[in-house]
């Protein structure tokens, strides 16, 4: 899928499923700028690339992601004081440090905020211990199913920092707020069974049926949705958390539903329901998404 393999992850593309497995299994996956930057690229590929119909994401080895990458000792997150973050000193340019720079910005929220303005369904499949960034990244993603030998920790008070990635806004949503201050005041780690409970994920499973599982989530979805009513789908449920009344809901269903039932795939859907045979939706991603489409004005950094 690219002339230039990432170093951190295995991207791999079957019956228009693409599975993302985290791979630093030496690291227990752990999580650094060249991930970051390859998630990124990765989601930017499958959004491209209309074969691509759901997007899986995994760990090799015995972990999901441990978390960030410690290797900086206690300067782990104090970008200001690392050798390989010189985009920093951009933001104290002229004295004190300008807190809106760009080079402020989190590692994790960056792809927590990929993840969630994907246009494909995107799977977790969480192998094994997912902590810190391992259980943030999660959380934009649409489903979540853990293997029994999974843990769970959002550890940020346990190590002197605070929650990233979004899960302020994203973990509220998810488990609702008095969950996510639970899990994220205590900072301890919690297991499968705990994480299914809270509402963290939806299905443990035995280690090896968990990424079958998932591949076949992917692929009821990628072999009878229209890939276009799916991306319209995910946006408007993901879109809608934070609207402030019913009526903003009501406007984007109305367009939908007016654009895509005059659509051919809407045509095939009834059609192929009537004649009971499966549908093959013609239209694409990358060239059928409505006029109205992105509907919301992202907000700058600043």
């Amino acid at each position: 899928m690219t002339a230039e393999p990432p170093t951190t992850l295995d991207l791999a593309l079957d019956d228009r499923v693409l599975t993302i497995t985290l791979n630093r299994p030496d690291r227990l996956n752990a999580f650094n700028a060249a991930m970051m930057a390859e998630l990124i690229a990765a989601f930017d590929r499958a959004d491209a690339d209309d074969e691509v119909r759901a997007v899986v994401v995994t760990g090799a080895g015995r972990a999901f992601c441990a978390g960030a990458d410690l290797a900086q000792g206690g300067r782990t997150f104090d970008y200001a004081a690392r050798a390989d973050r010189p985009e920093v000193a951009q933001a104290a340019a002229g004295g004190g440090v300008d807190l809106g720079h760009p080079a402020v910005r989190d590692g994790g929220g960056r792809v927590a905020l990929r993840i969630y303005d994907c246009l494909k369904p995107v799977i977790g499949a969480i192998n094994g211990p997912a902590v810190g960034i391992g259980a943030t990244m999660l959380l934009p993603m649409d489903v979540r199913l853990a293997s029994e030998t999974a843990r769970f920790g959002f550890v940020f008070t346990r190590r002197g920092i605070t929650p990233e990635a979004c899960s302020s806004w994203f973990l509220p949503r998810v488990v609702g707020i008095s969950q996510a201050l639970e899990w994220t005041l205590s900072g301890r780690l919690f297991d499968a069974a705990e994480a299914r409970a809270g509402g963290l994920v939806g299905r443990v499973l035995p280690p090896e049926q968990l990424l079958p599982a998932a591949r076949a989530l992917a692929r009821e979805i990628a072999d009878h949705a229209a890939p276009v009513s799916v991306a319209l789908t995910r946006q408007m449920m993901w879109r809608m958390l934070g609207a402030p009344h019913p009526m903003a809901a009501h406007r984007i269903d109305s367009r939908a539903l007016f654009t895509r039932g005059a659509s051919a795939d809407a045509r095939e859907g009834v059609t192929a329901f009537l004649e009971k045979r499966p549908a093959v939706f013609a239209n694409r991603v990358s060239a059928d998404l409505p006029a109205f489409f992105p509907w919301w004005q992202p907000e700058a950094y600043e």
